[in-house]
């Protein structure tokens, strides 16, 4: 974990090393007091040499202000350095996000997510900063102490740095309580944000069903979680930190007792004895910063696993015989495909279709039975665990998943649109597009005189998840967005199913037009509008019961004319 660790310090190792030499500097600056100290209580005050110590005074306040500026270098230099390694890892785990499979954002909630990406990375980027500074400053103090305090009264000296150990050993067996503590901590506010992600998200429903109650109780439920967690970590933390500055301070127990026994047997004159105890801070200090630095470890290292928890996610990956599909005419097969969602039961069972370019392919049936599941299939956002899914006769495993995905256009009955402006959400199709293209996409769609009729036209902004735009005008900004990515293959997934039946079929002829030319999937539970498909397959429990044209099927009077006489009754 160290290495990966250093890693983040390579494109800083100039500021860093800056960074460093100011903290030796500081550290080294750090022993000038004591030795001027003993300076004067020995020789310039006892003498009288008024002279000597104005000097001396005068020089300690410039090597102060010295401190001042050097210290200010650190602490804004190195914290810009740690700055910017939050930054890179932010955008390192954000990239690996966007290449993980489906199945981990099935299993990971939006607010631990991004509970990771802030809170846990800022405090990696405080340890990133302030752990070198404080190792170095700290270490080299001890070491310099150690050398100076020898040169007063080696003896004394030795009785002090003995009791070290015993500090080591009490910091190393508490310390793993504390890192228990605060990585439970961690997970407590994770809980939170995600508990807070999802109220927020959900904020209108809440309100619609009066539910706030219920949320308040379920926020409270991970708050309690939090503050016991946290309570556990300060109680680990106010253990660590009494306990080792208990022993800190018997160092100043022995150092009188020890000290007055060698200035009572001559072996420490008073000004020796006197120095050595004003000196003897300048081993304690750093001793006690490197105390109060084990929390800023802990919180650090906790951040920094749970940083690479993701980053060791592994990522959706193409065989190493892929290649990218081009000019694709849309000929699809399912051959036996089975599927499940891990260990639960099968969602596809033999799966088979085959779908001519051009044509357009109806799925219908009850909930849960498998519909959307196909689709997901064909944009390979989950493997099928038997039989294989074809496009112009190569299998998709066979095909990158970015050319796979970049040749199927989708819309969807829940459509999200990003908080950003209507022309932003449909760019989305093509990033790449001009504006002549984005308006004759929305022309397509039916969508360009309603955002002509707005004050900031495609410029206005549609507000979180659209929420500023009725369920129609939504799902004709996703249907121009299909126009724009102009893709071979199209998958209409319970496309109007939300819509009233004026409005759906003002978005019905949108759809016909954008599926012109193009192999179409169409998913629905209305079944009107399957009626002019090539083939209509009716699919129960993950496995086709049914398959024909709307005419073939009727005649067999069986599940789809079933479903279709009850449709007529909605």
């Amino acid at each position: 974990m160290l290495k990966r660790f250093l890693f983040y310090y390579k494109k800083h190792k100039v500021m860093f090393a800056l960074d460093m030499l100011a903290s030796f500097a500081v550290a080294c600056l750090g022993m000038v007091y004591p030795i001027i100290t003993r300076q004067m209580l020995n020789v310039y005050i006892p003498n009288k040499e008024i002279q000597a110590i104005i000097i001396w005074s005068v020089a300690l306040f410039i090597i102060y202000l010295m401190r001042l500026g050097l210290f200010f270098f650190i602490q804004y230099q190195g914290h810009v350095v740690g700055l910017k390694m939050q930054a890179e890892m932010r955008s390192d785990m954000f990239n690996h996000l966007q290449k993980l499979p489906f199945s981990f954002f099935d299993n990971h909630q939006t607010g631990k997510i991004m509970s990771r990406l802030t809170s846990d990375l800022q405090d990696v980027s405080e340890l990133a900063h302030h752990g070198p500074e404080n190792i170095i400053i700290s270490g080299l103090s001890i070491i310099l102490s150690f050398i100076y305090l020898a040169t007063i009264n080696i003896y004394l000296t030795l009785i002090v740095f003995a009791s070290l150990p015993v500090l080591i050993v009490i910091s190393m067996l508490l310390r793993n309580k504390m890192n228990i503590a605060f990585t439970e901590s961690r997970k407590a506010l994770a809980e939170i944000n995600a508990a807070l992600e999802g109220s927020v998200s959900g904020i209108r429903v809440t309100k619609a069903f009066n539910n706030s109650k219920t949320e308040s109780e379920k926020f409270e439920r991970g708050n309690k979680y939090f503050l016991s967690s946290r309570k556990k970590a300060f109680k680990a933390m106010g253990i660590f930190h009494s306990t080792t500055t208990f022993v800190t301070e018997i160092f100043n127990v022995i150092v009188l007792l020890a000290g007055g026994m060698f200035l009572y047997n001559g072996k420490i004159d008073i000004g020796d004895y006197a120095t050595f105890i004003v000196s003897i801070n300048i081993f304690l200090a750093p001793v006690r910063q490197l105390i109060m630095f084990m929390e800023q470890f802990q919180d650090g290292a906790s951040g920094f696993r749970r940083f690479l928890e993701i980053i060791d996610t592994p990522v959706e990956t193409d065989s190493e015989n892929a290649v990218d599909i081009k000019n694709v005419k849309g000929e699809i097969t399912f051959d036996n495909v089975n599927f499940n969602y891990g260990a639960g039961k099968e969602v596809l069972k033999d799966f088979s279709v085959h779908i001519n370019k051009g044509e357009v392919f109806a799925l219908v049936g009850s909930s849960g039975g498998g519909k959307t599941t196909v689709c997901h299939l064909l944009l390979r956002f989950y493997a099928v665990n038997g039989g294989s899914i074809e496009i112009d006769g190569v299998n998709i495993n066979d095909i990158t998943a970015k050319s796979l995905r970049d040749s199927i256009g989708i819309v969807q009955q829940d459509v999200y649109l990003f908080n950003a402006s209507i022309k932003d959400n449909i760019l989305y199709g093509n990033p790449n597009a001009t504006d002549a293209q984005v308006i004759e996409a929305a022309k397509n769609a039916n969508i360009h005189d309603y955002v002509m009729s707005l004050e900031k036209g495609y410029d206005t902004p549609v507000g979180e998840r659209g929420v500023k735009l009725s369920g129609g005008q939504k799902q004709r900004i996703s249907i121009a967005r299909a126009f724009l990515k102009n893709p071979p293959v199209l998958i209409l997934d319970e496309a109007t199913s939300a819509l009233d039946s004026a409005t759906e079929t003002a978005i019905q002829n949108s759809l016909e037009k954008l599926s012109k030319g193009r192999t179409t999937i169409v998913v629905a539970h209305r079944l009107s509008t399957v009626k002019r498909a090539n083939c209509i397959a009716v699919i129960e429990n993950g496995e086709i019961v049914e398959k024909g044209t709307h005419a073939e099927l009727l005649e067999i009077n069986g599940e789809y004319k079933k479903l279709y006489e009850a449709s007529l009754k909605r």
